[in-house]
């Protein structure tokens, strides 16, 4: 006994697109598939399809399909001609979401204006107005904080703090001694170009060893830590936020300022100024090779004039700005990963936020000492 064949499956062809025609009682046959997908050409039809006003009677029974882009597009039809749909022959579920459109109005949505260059300059005014005074209130409450240890010393955690000078202090010395170490081959370089025609080779010394203690090392190895650093406890912070570990320390009793805002600062205040004496070092070497190999001064000689023209006020400045520096990043740093809500993206957001504010603001710290400098004459 033979199988018997095998029917032949016919494809299933799609609903055709939507079409919308007059009929001779004066009503409007829908046919087709009324959805975002099968509307196709018909919402340029309608455009320049007219009827009259009042109650438009609407033959649901040649459609095939109808969704919430149908019912908005013929809505908005009869809307342009002041006109009202008599609904015929619809299924009750399609009748009920062209119902349930027709009872919101978007013409009664809000319409967001944009804004003008005034306005925009003053929201963002009032932002940095009000991170401003959310800054002078984290500085408010760490100075407490502070104050509590500073009355409890056993409150300080000491293995913390030497953790972060690690991190931040003895993890560091490669970079920055390599980037102190060129930036003193600059600037001899520079400074050689220009002292060669004049016969006055020798200053070569003074000008590196003034340059590189009183500003380059201080404030090159502060934008170096406000990178590395600064955006380190931004993240870590900000990561314990999104985390909820600040809400479980607050629930067990431990002041997040006292575990990790004080110690932060407290190592980078260490760390940061014996990095600067470490870019001073590498700094003062890099243009004493350079001088030895442009301008034909020794290294003795060098180390000589070095020794007997360099003050100790020179050094003191710099490291004067290193531990200011040190502050303004640990801090900058502590509170925008304190400011971090919502998910992983404000992780980011703010630690970004940190390295660009901290070194913004190390910059103009350097700059009101260097105006200071000058007024005291030192």
């Amino acid at each position: 006994m033979s199988d018997p064949a095998p029917t032949e499956k016919k494809p299933i062809a799609p609903p055709a697109d939507a079409g919308l025609r007059g009929t001779p009682d004066g009503a409007w046959a829908l046919t087709g598939a009324w959805t975002a997908s099968g509307l196709g050409p018909m919402q340029k039809q309608l455009q320049s399809l007219e009827c009259a006003g009042g109650v438009q009677v609407l033959d649901g029974s040649g459609m095939d399909r109808f969704d919430s882009a149908g019912a908005w597009i013929l809505l908005a039809w009869l809307k342009r001609h002041e006109a009202t749909a008599d609904l015929q022959h619809w299924q009750p579920r399609w009748r009920n979401l062209m119902t349930a459109a027709a009872q919101h109005d978007t013409s009664k949505l809000p319409v967001v204006q944009k804004q003008g260059r005034l306005a925009t300059l003053g929201r963002s005014a009032m932002t940095g107005a009000a991170q401003a005074l959310e800054l002078l209130v984290f500085l408010g409450q760490t100075a407490m904080v502070a104050g509590r240890v500073l009355a409890d010393p056993r409150r300080l955690r000491w293995r913390t703090v030497l953790h972060h000078v690690q991190i931040g202090g003895f993890d560091a010395l490669p970079i920055v001694g390599l980037m102190s170490f060129l930036l003193g081959v600059v600037v001899a370089y520079q400074g050689a170009d220009q002292l060669r025609h004049y016969g006055a080779n020798i200053f070569v010394v003074d000008l590196v060893g003034y340059a590189m203690l009183r500003e380059f090392a201080p404030l090159m190895t502060a934008i170096i830590i406000a990178g590395r650093s600064g955006s380190s406890y931004a993240a870590q912070i900000g990561t314990m936020v999104v985390t909820e570990e600040i809400d479980a320390l607050r629930t067990l009793g431990i002041d997040p300022g006292e575990l990790l805002v004080l110690p932060r600062i407290l190592a980078l205040a260490i760390a940061l100024p014996l990095l600067t004496v470490f870019a001073d070092i590498t700094g003062v070497l890099g243009g004493m090779v350079m001088a030895s190999t442009q301008l034909d001064i020794g290294s003795h000689e060098f180390l000589d004039r070095f020794s007997r023209e360099m003050r100790g006020s020179a050094l003191l400045v710099g490291l004067g700005k290193s531990l200011v520096f040190a502050v303004v990043i640990a801090v900058i740093g502590c509170f925008q990963g304190f400011r971090t809500h919502g998910s992983a993206d404000s992780v980011g957001r703010q630690t970004t936020l940190s390295v660009v504010q901290a070194i913004f603001l190390v910059i103009v710290v350097d700059a009101v000492f260097s105006v200071a400098f000058n007024v005291l004459d030192l």
